[in-house]
């Protein structure tokens, strides 16, 4: 993890408390050293024939009862050290170590003790976009196929042990305030979207089949600190081929500002922007993904710290029907003593951590549960389902081509005045690129992660088109404190008859433990861009790295700037990607998914979690949902090299929420502040499939280039209800068309679910009236009516 800043508190020591806890209840105990275990007699549980015969190992019993009969031959000793990552095993079962921490956020990572990319045959994977980037592409199929693609290399990496099979994603939080650090690994700003990538990623990561109706371009292609495991009630006994970890819950996306820092804040969120803002990623992720962990967070919410807090937790599981294991964000039960001070000692934080799950048993045979849907206690590996899978499985061209297409897809055209891209192959003779991130390989990833398989850089990648391509820095690095760079950059740049500049964040300005205090580019960079464009004999293309918004308002309005790019962090094949779009190869259709803010928004206090704008107070609200304010770019937002315009084919005017509950009592109406009706969603429930229609719509390619649009259904609910957002997004599809042709889509929409909204105490209620539904500057009027 990167360092703090003197002006705020350390990160937990390296010796966490989590671990001082472990060991002194070891201690107390009296529990028997287990260091002597041999990785050579003891590669996997259930192993022939001296340790095959336990119940446990009897593939042909129900798993809760396998589960149980493990948990039967423990003593409290073994149990105690089954509630950390490291699991040291049990030799006399015959049960090996096992390391429940290894991370696929978007690839195979290094941060994780579970995975080594030195100690096998696998030396390296598939690094895909940051999951910011690979959203912009809002195409369900791509996220469900880069998890699946993941999924295998993961196994793969464990059937060579160099890996285990429980990983730490996805992260699901909201991206709130455009200063976080960790933005850049979340699906972005709209709660909708994040549910929706979750579901995907979970589903694809842990081994689901795709289904026939997913369609997208792609088809056609094809630090090691301590963590507290807990757990509780069973779970599902489908087989896993990998799990998954829906991260970080709840209300998390904070690292260090001022004196807050993600270990020491108290995130005082409302009861409606809980409901409508910040738990709808996690509850899809379980309901719909079934994802097999959760992930409580460091801060406190409402002043219970995440991984404390009984009523947060147990919702997952009677609410949402979680039956998964509840894994501690690293060291996230000592800061529940150490940093919130919300116990009198690191024992009490453990008791309260394992409290808030019930007891020590029932997380235990969840943890089994988990492992045995893995096929962890079901013999050899490699003669099961997935054990043919190893090095010929990681690193393939499809994996490669996959993440090229996702880096495609992801970057988003923000600017492009008189159609200055694509530049013709035929006419570009010599290319000068500058900025010190484009010639980077390894930081175009991101956080989190591994070892690219063929990383290409940003000229590399145009050297393909190109081969009389300069490069200078400018900078000497992404900070840009100097601009001793200068003149050798504006000394290539007059030399070419093409300028690319590529500037924008690295992970030394944003990442895990480190957020931004503004959101101007850094140092020089600004400066460096506007003495290339004024020097320059053709305006320039710019191109901004990096997963946080910009404020890029000089680049908007100056015509010396021909072009904008957003790539965000595009992953081992980005550079080859923006050459494709650059000299279009490829027609760029990404969007935003999140709302890019001048800078005078960083007088916003980043820990304020209020989503609804306070005008009394100067609070101008945040995303594109509830801010009020002046923007760079919206939600959204992303151009092409060609013209779409649509059209709803069909849709109904009117919906008679009674029609089919003519036994219905009407006194279920509800009116707010004597004008607006309503109807709680709860109390229609039953009802609300009968609602449920789909609207065709039409899109329409009017230029020369074959590409896919996304097209945004946003709806506005009629009437004042008090914390209404201005629009919410509906559904989203990407379809592909193909020059001076037409497609058509549908999208279903079900009232219950997109239409309604959540009032000031945290019900879901459906307004009735005229709603209005919005796919561009188009609008339809729905009347839901009793």
């Amino acid at each position: 993890m990167p360092s703090h800043p003197n002006n705020s508190p350390p990160p937990p020591p390296p010796m966490s408390t989590a671990t001082t806890i472990l060991l002194f209840l070891l201690l107390t105990l009296n529990i028997p050293n287990c260091q002597s275990i041999s990785p050579e007699s003891l590669k996997f549980p259930c192993q022939h024939p001296h340790h095959n015969s336990y119940p446990f190992c009897n593939t042909t019993l129900p798993l809760p009862i396998r589960a149980q009969s493990l948990l039967s031959l423990l003593t409290l000793s073994d149990k105690i050290k089954r509630l950390s990552n490291n699991d040291t095993g049990i030799p006399r079962l015959g049960i090996p170590p096992y390391e429940w921490w290894s991370e696929s956020l978007h690839g195979i990572a290094v941060n994780g003790p579970g995975v080594s990319f030195d100690a096998g045959l696998i030396p390296a994977a598939t690094s895909f976009p940051q999951v910011i980037l690979t959203t912009a592409s809002f195409n369900r199929t791509l996220w469900f196929s880069i998890a699946s693609a993941i999924a295998v290399e993961a196994r793969a990496m464990y059937n060579g042990g160099q890996a285990g099979l429980t990983f730490w994603a996805p992260t699901i939080n909201v991206f709130r305030d455009p200063r976080w650090g960790r933005g850049q690994e979340t699906p972005g700003e709209d709660p909708m979207v994040a549910a929706a990538y979750a579901i995907e990623y979970v589903r694809g990561f842990q081994g689901e089949k795709s289904k026939n109706d997913r369609t997208g371009t792609e088809n056609k292609k094809r630090n090691r600190r301590r963590r507290v495991l807990t757990g509780g009630g069973g779970g599902g006994d489908d087989e896993l081929m990998v799990s998954a970890c829906c991260k970080h819950f709840t209300a998390y996306d904070l690292e260090n500002w001022g004196v807050y820092t993600r270990y020491n804040f108290n995130a005082i969120v409302t009861e409606q922007d809980l409901q409508d803002t910040y738990h709808p990623p996690f509850k899809s992720c379980i309901q719909e993904g079934k994802a097999s962990c959760l992930m409580c967070s460091y801060n406190a919410v409402n002043g219970i710290p995440a991984c404390a807090d009984q009523d947060l937790l147990q919702k997952a599981r009677t609410e949402w029907g979680f039956k998964g294991y509840v894994t501690s964000d690293c060291d996230a039960v000592a800061t529940i003593y150490e940093y919130q001070n919300y116990t009198k000692s690191p024992e009490d934080a453990v008791a309260i951590a394992l409290k808030a799950e019930e007891d020590i048993d029932k997380a235990l045979v969840n943890l089994f549960m988990v492992q045995l849907r893995l096929g962890l206690y079901d013999g050899d590996p490699i003669t099961g389902k997935f054990g043919k899978l190893g090095p010929r499985d990681v690193c393939t061209s499809d994996h490669k081509n996959l993440a090229l297409e996702a880096a495609r897809q992801g970057m988003v055209l923000l600017k492009n005045d008189n159609k200055f891209l694509p530049l013709q192959k035929n006419v570009v003779s010599s290319l000068a690129v500058i900025g010190p991130m484009a010639n980077a390989t390894s930081t175009l990833g991101g956080g989190y992660i591994g070892i690219p398989c063929s990383p290409t850089s940003i000229v590399e990648g145009l050297k393909r088109y190109v081969k009389r391509t300069t490069h200078a820095s400018g900078c000497l690095d992404v900070s840009c404190t100097s601009n001793g760079g200068f003149l050798e950059a504006v000394s290539i740049s007059k030399k070419a008859d093409f300028v690319i500049i590529v500037a924008g964040l690295d992970l030394t300005q944003e990442t895990e433990d480190h957020d931004r205090f503004s959101l101007l580019l850094p140092g020089y960079q600004m400066a460096l861009i506007t003495t290339i464009a004024a020097t320059s004999e053709k305006p320039v293309v710019l191109v901004l790295t990096g997963g946080g918004p910009l404020d890029v308002s000089f680049a908007q309005g100056d015509p010396r700037i021909a072009s904008i790019i957003w790539v965000g962090y595009p992953g081992e094949t980005g550079g080859r990607a923006l050459a494709e779009i650059i000299f279009g190869d490829h027609n760029p259709g990404g969007k935003l998914p999140m709302t890019w803010y001048p800078e005078s928004f960083t007088r916003v206090p980043m820990n304020n979690m209020n989503m609804r704008s306070d005008l009394s107070r100067g609070y101008p609200g945040r995303t594109y949902r509830f801010y009020i304010s002046d923007i760079v770019y919206g939600f959204g937002h992303g151009l092409s090299y060609t013209n779409y315009t649509y059209n709803i084919l069909s849709a109904p005017n009117k919906l008679h929420v009674f029609e089919s509950m003519k036994t219905k009592s009407r006194n279920i109406l509800q009116q707010k502040e004597g004008s607006s009706n309503y109807l709680y969603v709860d109390e229609i429930e039953e009802h609300c499939d009968s609602l449920r229609f789909q609207m065709e719509i039409g899109v329409k390619n009017h230029g020369p280039f074959d590409g896919s649009s996304v097209v945004m259904v946003f709806a506005r609910v009629p009437g004042s209800f008090k914390g209404a957002p201005m629009k919410q997004l509906v559904e989203f599809e990407s379809v592909h068309t193909g020059s001076y042709s037409d497609a058509k889509t549908g999208i279903i929409v079900d009232p219950c679910k997109h239409l309604s909204i959540v009032n000031e105490f945290g019900k879901t209620i459906l307004p009735l009236g005229d709603h209005i539904l919005m796919i561009d500057d188009l609008e339809h009027i729905l009347s839901i009516v009793m």
